[in-house]
């Protein structure tokens, strides 16, 4: 990440505004990151004015104050399965009930059991991750976008579209978001450079259509305003003209870590391990034989310094016990290299170890 040059942006901007950092600032945000952020977004396909955009405290305020505004207690949300444990926490702060619905690494979620949901009327909204989503790596094409978003549109249900790592795609061009095929305003788009800037200076934003004054209300209710100096922050890097050439060097960069990990899990794991291939982000999700426990290796891994995020975390339901997720963000090292040759052996360990009672019924693949 560009903390130098973020530093010193801010050390200019407190300089120049010496009393600024004190001021209350009004629910939308500062006007100099909202216009760079309308202008960003033309690169998602996305047509919007800087009054259109709300900024908030990161991608995780922008999703909670977007859902709070489209659902009520009680309600159920359609989701893809797996999906990020901070966003199932949200779900469940907000009192919603998750209807988890079969995803694909390659192909995103499934387009049958969404169509099911919604003529039976289960649900009153959907969330999706739209680029390179946590855990599994999705990015759907741009055609089955589209269709998804002209099916919520017939139902009249509201999409919560989460794309914080849109920008960190490997090769060709920046993928689109839903937001680019909403023509009725039902898609309450939100993201942020937590991803690729800074996680700790908290700025995000909502684009959240038909819905816009219900969620700057929100806003206003939760804790009237973000932050100036980081808006401001963000908006200078963003206006000089380096975040491109940043974002050439971070993609080259989490391209090769994630390369490097492939590598070492195809080296050192078993080799009936499945493991995805994203073409963006920076997560891998493994999948090991069925009766593999992932939170028997969480535990286990600790004890060697060694962090993974087992799968059932990842599913209200519990699901994906035998799977895990691993994080390529670090640069590669030797010690990285050592932990996976230690992850293989825990897991080589635990299957050789595992003695069965009864016949274990596979769960379901995100691979098949």
């Amino acid at each position: 990440m560009p903390t130098a040059t973020l530093n010193r942006l801010m050390g200019k901007i407190l300089r120049e505004n010496s009393t600024i950092a004190h001021a209350y600032d009004t629910p939308p945000g500062c006007e100099p990151l909202r216009h760079e952020v309308a202008r960003r977004l033309m690169d998602v396909g996305c047509s919007v004015t800087p009054d259109e955009i709300l900024t908030t405290n990161g991608t995780s305020e922008s999703v909670y104050l977007a859902l709070k505004a489209v659902t009520q207690p009680g309600d159920t949300v359609a989701i893809e399965s797996p999906l990020s444990y901070g966003l199932l926490e949200a779900l469940e702060a907000l009192h919603l009930n998750a209807l988890e619905l079969p995803t694909h690494p390659r192909n995103g979620i499934s387009l049958p059991h969404l169509q099911a949901a919604l003529e039976k009327r289960q649900i009153v909204a959907c969330f999706l991750i739209s680029n390179f989503s946590n855990p599994l790596g999705t990015c759907m094409g741009d055609a089955k976008k589209k269709q998804i978003v002209e099916l919520l549109t017939h139902y009249n249900i509201p999409l919560v579209e989460d794309d914080i790592y849109g920008d960190l795609y490997f090769e060709g061009t920046r993928p689109k978001a839903f937001k680019a095929f909403d023509r009725e305003g039902l898609v309450l788009y939100c993201s942020s450079h937590s991803k690729t800037l800074s996680p700790g200076l908290r700025v995000g934003w909502c684009v959240a259509g038909r819905y816009q004054d219900q969620v700057e209300t929100l806003k206003w209710v939760v804790n009237q305003t973000t932050a100036i100096v980081p808006q401001l922050t963000i908006a200078a890097f963003l206006a000089n003209g380096g975040y491109d050439r940043h974002l050439r060097q971070l993609r080259r960069a989490y391209q090769a870590q994630m390369t490097r990990m492939t590598q070492a899990i195809c080296e050192h794991f078993p080799s009936d391990t499945k493991v995805t291939r994203p073409n963006g982000g920076h997560l891998l999700w493994v999948e090991m034989p069925p009766e593999f426990d992932s939170l028997q290796l969480y535990k286990e891994a600790l004890e060697y310094y060694i962090s993974v995020v087992p799968g059932s975390i990842f599913s209200p339901s519990g699901s994906y016990r035998n799977c895990f997720r691993l994080n390529t963000g670090l640069p590669w090292s030797e010690v990285i290299n050592q932990a996976m040759r230690t992850l293989g052996y825990l897991i080589k360990r635990q299957l050789a170890m595992k003695v069965l009672d009864s016949p274990v019924t596979p769960p379901p693949s995100v691979f098949q």
